[in-house]
């Protein structure tokens, strides 16, 4: 029999791909549990339609993140710390730091997106990339000042 995986099944198969299973496989395993449905005209075109329904969705958020990549790459974000003798900074700057300064700016990005490659703990510019989609990264400019 034929089905189409709605759900990821170990070994068998992802979800939206289309196998040959068993018979009682499917009926007492797959399909009674919803891990799939039976490969028929209607529901094959179900499922190109939801194929297609998460690439148009997939595509606006693509173009979303690049709005706001525009946006980060434009700004030139601040942050004053505390130094001590020769300009030491007092310990690093973090990435919940830079994301109050992004929020202070109108700017929402989840802490886990920013990625610090090596510690903000010299004063000066440094560069941060943030992860706005699997697709697109942005390069935000972080510089260090004194208070």
């Amino acid at each position: 029999m034929r089905v189409i995986f709605l759900k990821d099944v170990k070994g068998q198969g992802k979800k939206g791909d289309i196998k040959e299973v068993s018979d009682g496989y499917a009926n007492n395993f797959l399909i009674k549990n919803k891990y799939a449905v039976k490969a028929t005209d209607t529901s094959l075109k179900i499922l190109n339609n939801q194929n297609e329904m998460e690439r148009l969705n997939e595509s606006l958020k693509i173009k979303e993140a690049e709005t706001v990549k525009e946006e980060l790459e434009k700004i030139n974000l601040q942050i004053k710390v505390k130094t001590g003798k020769q300009d030491k900074v007092f310990g690093n700057v973090s990435s919940k730091q830079i994301e109050k300064e992004l929020e202070k700016k109108g700017i929402k990005i989840d802490k886990k997106n920013i990625k610090l490659t090596d510690p903000l703990s010299i004063l000066g510019m440094h560069n941060v990339i943030i992860n706005l989609h699997k697709k697109v990264n942005a390069t935000l400019k972080v510089n260090l000042v004194k208070e």
